[in-house]
């Protein structure tokens, strides 16, 4: 009987041991660090002890999210908590606003609601991070890195070169900048196409500041479409669901030239990895095809108030609809959950060029 116990016990503990070493390996991320740059798309929190118009820290936003109104302007999960899952993060990526020493080694969110390309951009709504300012606060947590690697630049480039960096801007610059000609007047001052010029201008810049801070595998995400948001299509009297064409051509122009930025950089940036979404694409897809997906409404929002639910967003304690996953589209401009759910796993995995090129993220972590 002792020899049999003692079996038992030594079968037992291999069992655990095995168990515990499998859920460990499951756990670990499969890059050590992920840093998130944009705006209201992804932003979860940045915004929210700063004075703008621009704020989602309050209910029915975050309704379906555990910890409720945490200034992600959306239902549950925004694109990149979904992605930072799928990469293997045990815990969503913090907010900048909320996290520094250690903790930034897994990573950090700089994202802002209303945030452009554009300094001025957003600015109707009041204060924000643009893009400039998020990579002066990525510089800034480099700077705590490198302490942390006891001032050893080799080891904190080493281990920056392994982690995410997703960056996605421009539709501010287009909603609240190019096509707000009653606050703007870059429309009357660019073409189109100057002004898409004039934008990646300046987003090559930011984004080789961030490589030259330590970034190598970076995602870059186009514009979507955003001509047939609630808001857009609210602005047309006596038609629902008539996509605004102007501005949707305008951005492929964007789309177009970042996309080739994206190749430029590969070829001309030592060690350098991007990764082109296309969201524009992406977010067509999930309208041309909303029934295979479950979705039943595509030209209103979940939340909001007037035509298509878009003429105003989500008002606080505002009564949503009961069923989020018939909806594309939770307020009069950002998804619900169901759909970040969907475009985060068609460019995590999908393997078709045409949603993320030349590799998806799921590759790009790999290298």
């Amino acid at each position: 009987m002792g020899k049999f116990f003692e079996f038992v016990i030594l079968a037992f503990l291999s069992f655990f041991l095995l168990t515990t070493k499998a859920w460990s390996q499951q756990q670990e991320p499969q890059v050590p660090c992920f840093f998130i740059f944009g705006d209201s798309l992804v932003d979860n929190g940045n915004n929210n002890g700063i004075l703008t118009l621009a704020r989602a820290n309050y209910m029915p936003y975050g309704i379906d999210f555990p910890q409720g109104a945490t200034g992600r302007f959306t239902n549950g999960r925004t694109y990149v908590d979904i992605l930072a899952q799928l990469l293997g993060f045990p815990n969503y990526i913090p907010p900048y606003a909320r996290v520094r020493g250690r903790a930034l080694l897994r990573g950090a969110n700089y994202a802002s609601g209303a945030a452009g390309i554009r300094d001025e951009t957003g600015n109707n709504l009041g204060d924000h991070m643009p893009m400039n300012q998020q990579v002066e606060n990525f510089a800034r947590t480099a700077e705590e890195l490198r302490r942390l690697f006891r001032g050893n630049n080799n080891t904190l480039n080493g281990y920056l070169s392994k982690c995410i960096f997703y960056s996605g801007l421009g539709s501010n610059d287009y909603l609240n900048n190019y096509f707000m000609t009653d606050y703007y007047s870059t429309h009357s001052q660019y073409t189109p196409q100057a002004y898409a010029t004039a934008l990646l201008q300046d987003y090559c810049k930011q984004l080789s500041e961030l490589y030259n801070l330590g970034a190598r595998k970076v995602v870059v995400t186009g514009v979507g479409q955003i001509g047939c948001i609630p808001y857009e299509l609210a602005r047309y009297d006596g038609n629902d669901s008539r996509c605004n064409e102007e501005i949707n051509n305008a951005i492929l122009l964007f789309n177009s030239g970042l996309k080739k930025l994206v190749v430029r950089f590969n070829k001309v940036l030592p060690g350098a990895k991007f990764v082109f979404l296309d969201s524009f694409e992406s977010t067509k897809d999930l309208v041309v095809n909303a029934k295979t997906y479950g979705f039943e409404v595509v030209d209103k929002g979940c939340c909001g108030v007037g035509r298509n639910n878009g003429q105003i967003t989500c008002l606080p304690l505002q009564q949503p609809c009961d069923d989020r996953s018939k909806y594309i589209f939770w307020d009069a401009f950002h998804p619900t959950e169901v759909a970040n759910i969907i475009l985060a796993k068609k460019s995590y995995s999908s393997i078709s060029k045409t949603f993320a090129y030349p590799i998806n993220i799921q590759q790009l972590a790999r290298l």
